[in-house]
This record gives structure tokens, sequence and C-alpha cells, in this order.
């Protein structure tokens, strides 16, 4: 099982030592545990190869697993690191260092792409296959055996969540990244001419998109230096009083950067809802069509919209 480090996911996780403690705790791994897994590291030595092997066995045996493996040096390579992995188990100390270990573990499984059905029917067969040294290996002693079974399967349960959290925490902050350029890509700042900037709003607008909405426009005013920002809500399905309210604030914030908002867009239905609610919007520059807001904002900064015939005439004169 390749190893590989995930950093990041110490903090996500939030592994620190007090949460490494009550991991153990909740485990049942206990003083005697630890002393217990400390006395099985020559049980461990002497039979990790052949634990190894049986492992790897059933992951070569089928083709979805067996494709992670693509060649007879990746395959010695991970079996030199599931050798110390197994190893590992014995040290005997199982503080934040150990977790850190365990978390490389799960990090690179999730990083290959290996699903955690794959990997919790490896461990399965991991279990099965020390369970069964060990009932040789204490042959005659059933209950030395049993203790050594069990606490043997607390480490390893130990082990497999910290590696299920690492799955979990790789699809969160996968699906944040995601989110997050869903939002970049939904509030969309165009420049349309120079110091005047255009955000189309299409679909529904929450309090978490208002607010990315808002920290997008006033950044781009900001980094574009722009006099006019044109806000169209053609695409927006309902308007609402919260929704009206997530444009006056950001209009006003717009207005503190010496800047003017002008909102285009608005439908007889939109107009209608809007006076039903009783909203307030004489403080912004408001027009029926996109086209419309754009000549607004050019006479702002002093420039306007001409026909070429038109321009060609004051040309002669």
């Amino acid at each position: 099982m390749e190893l590989g480090i995930q950093p990041d996911y110490m903090k996500i996780l939030k592994l620190d030592d007090e949460e490494c403690r009550r991991r153990l705790e909740f485990f049942e791994l206990t003083p005697d545990d630890f002393q217990r897994l400390t006395s099985l590291r020559a049980f461990a030595e002497r039979w990790t190869q052949e634990i190894t092997e049986g492992l790897y066995e059933l992951l070569m045996k089928h083709p979805e697993s067996r494709s992670f493996f693509p060649d007879e040096a990746t395959l010695a390579r991970v079996k030199r690191l599931q050798n110390a992995y197994f190893l590992h188990l014995f040290s005997g100390t199982y503080d934040l260092a150990y977790v850190r270990d365990r978390l490389r573990v799960g990090s690179a499984h999730e990083r290959i792409g290996m699903p955690p059905k794959l990997y919790l029917g490896a461990y399965r067969r991991y279990l099965a296959l020390i369970h069964e040294k060990l009932r040789n290996h204490f042959k005659g002693n059933e209950t030395e055996a049993v203790k050594a079974i069990e606490t043997i399967r607390k480490i390893i349960f130990f082990d497999m969540a910290i590696a299920i959290d690492t799955y979990i925490a790789a699809y969160l902050e996968t699906m944040t990244r995601h989110q997050a350029a869903i939002r970049e890509l939904s509030t969309p700042v165009i420049k349309v001419y120079d110091r005047i900037l255009l955000l189309p709003i299409v679909g529904t607008v929450d309090t978490q998109r208002a607010n990315q909405i808002m920290e997008t426009v006033l950044v781009q005013v900001v980094e574009q230096q722009a006099k006019v920002i044109i806000i169209d809500i053609a695409g927006v399905p309902v308007v609402d009083t919260k929704v009206a309210d997530h444009i006056l604030q950001t209009t006003a914030a717009v207005q503190l950067l010496g800047a003017q908002t002008v909102l285009t867009g608005i439908s007889a239905a939109v107009a209608r809802t809007v006076v039903q609610l009783g909203v307030e919007l004489t403080r912004v520059e408001t027009r029926a069509k996109l086209s419309e807001g754009i000549e607004v904002a050019l006479s702002i900064i002093g420039k306007k919209i001409s026909s070429r015939k038109n321009a060609d005439a004051e040309s002669e004169d």
C-alpha cells in the first residue's frame, strides 16, 4: 500500500495530541494492549512477508485492484512498504507521529483513486491472515491467542478509521474547490469598456452567493478602477426582498469605492414585485434592457454610442 503525504489533512481532521488520545480511548486501546503489541514484534518479523504475500494474492486476483500495480517494480515496492507498515503496528508507540504515518497511507490510497470498497476488502483479508498466523503462534494457548487477536483488531481498526477519515476529508476538499470554481464562474465580471464593468447574474441568489457576488464586484471595481458596474438580473428567476436587499448592499458598497451601479434586466414582473415588496431602488439607475444600461454607463463616463452614419456626418461638419 503506497505511502504519500498530505500534511494539510492533519489540520482538516483536527488531528492533534488530544484527538489522538481520544481516539485511542474510544477504540479501547490500553497500556496493556500497547505492551502486548510490543511483545508480538518477533511474531510480526517472522510472518510479515508471508502475510503481505497473502494480501497481494487477493489484490492481484481481481482486475479492478490489480490495475493499481501496473508492473513488477511497482508491486515489489508496495510490498516492501506494506511490510514496513505491518511492523509499525507493533512499535509500542501510538502518538501523533504514528497517526501522521497512518494518515499518509490513507491519503496515498485516496490520491491514486483506490475506492474504499477495495481498501476495506483488502483489510478484511489482512485481518484473516493475521488471525491465522496468531492462532498457530499461540497454539495450545487459546486465551493468549484471543487477547492478541483482539488487540491487533483494535489497532488495525484505529488505523482504518484514520484512512477513511482521509477519504472523506479529500472528498470534502475537492467539493469545496469545485463549489468555489462554480461560484466564480457564476459571477463573471466582464469589462465592457474602459472603467465600465458588467456582471450578468444567472440563477438563484442566496446569501452565500450574494456574498460572493459582492466580494467579486468590489475586488474587480478596485482592480479595474471602474467608474460604473452594470448588474444584469435578467437571468434571476425570482427577485424577492432578500435579492433586492443584496443588490442594495452591493450598490452601497460600490458607491463607497467611488463607482456607480446600473441595474438592468428589469422585467415587468420584476418591477411589479419590487413595488409590491416596497423595496426602494431609487438610488440605483435601472433599465429594462442591457443595451440601455450600457448607454447609461457610457454617459456616466462622458461617452455615447452613435451610428457610423451620424459619426461621418459630424466629421464632415
